[in-house]
């Protein structure tokens, strides 16, 4: 059977059971394994099926995700998103819409020290949102600045998303962490032009009545954001500087938050054990997704599909431009039907061979897919985060007005998006730097 028939095939029958419920790890497994089966024999089958999931839970490489997720839950636990936002809006407070404003530099400020994009739309969503609907915001816009400036934890370190492309595509973690900071930082700088744009085109907005705070409330506002400057100097610093690997720098980080909400005296052993055990079932979450996706990479690769499909580009004079054009349809697409990691997972496999044999740098292809998984979590009708922030709402915040409150932020992640793919410097500069 044609390779290229067996791995459209092998997509097609994946599709077929993500649509009958089945979790998508399990989904890729079952169909990796059939179709190591029918391809190379029981045996081989056997010996992927035993050694795969081992060598990977044993790779101290990967202690770097639990890490973060760890160091993400404990400071969720600790009230440094409350203090962040409250800095934020003391200094924006002056300005019209300042809220949109605070709730982005907040979301952006504690990317640094999580990296999960539904946890930061969940918490910001429990303490922006009332403040936003007690001042006569517009509901709908603030539920989705909230909901897109939650994203910003994808690109900015520590990233999950981040470590994970790096290890399915086996590239420098370090590299891809630092890689994802300056289009991070590009990307609030566009949210908020945006929102300066979006506040002089719709007048009901936000109100016209500001706050304005004394530079000492100002000033005193800053103290409780150190805990944040301080774990985020610890981890990119770290990795940046070459002191500590990225596992090291996930584990100081993870121990650093610790410290800090112990010595604040915020951190009680029942909130220890809740982020310890939310961190488990995510990580778990996680790993099992990555086992699937690297037991479905690597069926393609043994199954001749993938040299089939880069001998296939090669033929047709596939070209740079279109083959982001490509990819660009495809994330918006599935982002809309699967949740970002998931969809990186499922499509990294045949999608990154495809953009080596064309000659697109690994680290900025990285940062585009990371990127586009970004705007895949808050693409209607089930972005990852739309759901996040409407289950957190407690009811204050519906689907239907939500969907539309998200547009003007999509257009704004377009056009990062543009600026990111037409200027790669912006994304490589970091990483040339740190080698």
């Amino acid at each position: 059977m044609d390779p290229l028939f067996i791995g459209l095939f092998a997509i097609a029958a994946l599709l077929v059971l993500l649509a009958a419920g089945l979790h998508v790890g399990v989904a890729m497994a079952v169909v990796a394994l059939a179709g190591t089966y029918a391809t190379v024999g029981l045996p081989f089958m056997l010996t992927t099926a035993e050694s795969l999931p081992y060598a990977l839970a044993t790779d101290f490489t990967f202690v770097v995700i639990p890490m973060f997720i760890l160091m993400g839950a404990i400071t969720a636990c600790t009230g440094v998103t409350a203090e962040l936002y409250n800095a934020a809006h003391k200094w924006t407070g002056g300005l019209r819409g300042g809220l949109y404003y605070a709730t982005t530099l907040a979301s952006g400020a504690f990317g640094a020290i999580s990296g999960s994009t539904v946890v930061s739309a969940a918490l910001f969503t429990q303490i922006a949102l009332p403040e936003m609907r007690r001042y006569g915001y517009s509901v709908a816009l603030s539920a989705g600045c909230i909901c897109a400036a939650g994203t910003f934890a994808a690109l900015i370190p520590p990233s999950v998303a981040m470590v994970i492309y790096a290890l399915l595509v086996n590239q420098s973690v370090g590299a891809l962490l630092m890689a994802g900071l300056l289009p991070g930082l590009l990307t609030i700088g566009v949210y908020l032009v945006g929102i300066r744009i979006l506040l002089h085109l719709r007048k009901d907005a936000a109100p016209y009545e500001v706050q304005r705070y004394t530079l000492s409330e100002k000033l005193d506002s800053l103290r409780g954001t150190w805990a944040t400057i301080l774990l985020a100097v610890i981890v990119m610093g770290g990795i940046y500087s070459g002191i500590m690997f990225p596992s090291t720098a996930g584990a100081a980080g993870a121990a650093g938050a610790l410290l800090i909400g112990v010595l604040r005296g915020r951190l009680s052993g029942k909130a220890f054990l809740t982020a310890l055990r939310d961190a488990v079932i995510m990580t778990a979450a996680l790993f099992t997704i990555i086992i699937g996706g690297l037991l479905l990479s690597r069926f393609l690769l043994i199954s001749g599909f993938i040299s089939s499909v880069s001998s296939f580009t090669s033929a047709t004079g596939l070209t740079v431009p279109v083959f982001l054009f490509g990819i660009v349809v495809l994330y918006v697409v599935l982002g809309a039907f699967l949740d970002g990691l998931s969809m990186m997972v499922m499509t990294i496999p045949f999608v990154h061979p495809v953009a080596m044999n064309l000659g697109v740098d690994p680290i900025w292809f990285g940062v585009i897919v990371i990127k586009l998984i970004e705007i895949g979590a808050i693409t209607p009708p089930v972005g990852l985060n739309l759901f996040a922030v409407v289950g957190a709402s407690n009811g204050t915040v519906r689907a239907s007005s939500l969907f539309g409150g998200i547009t003007p932020f999509l257009i704004m992640e377009i056009v990062t998006l543009a600026l990111l793919i037409a200027f790669p410097s912006i994304t490589l500069f970091l990483p040339n730097q740190m080698f």
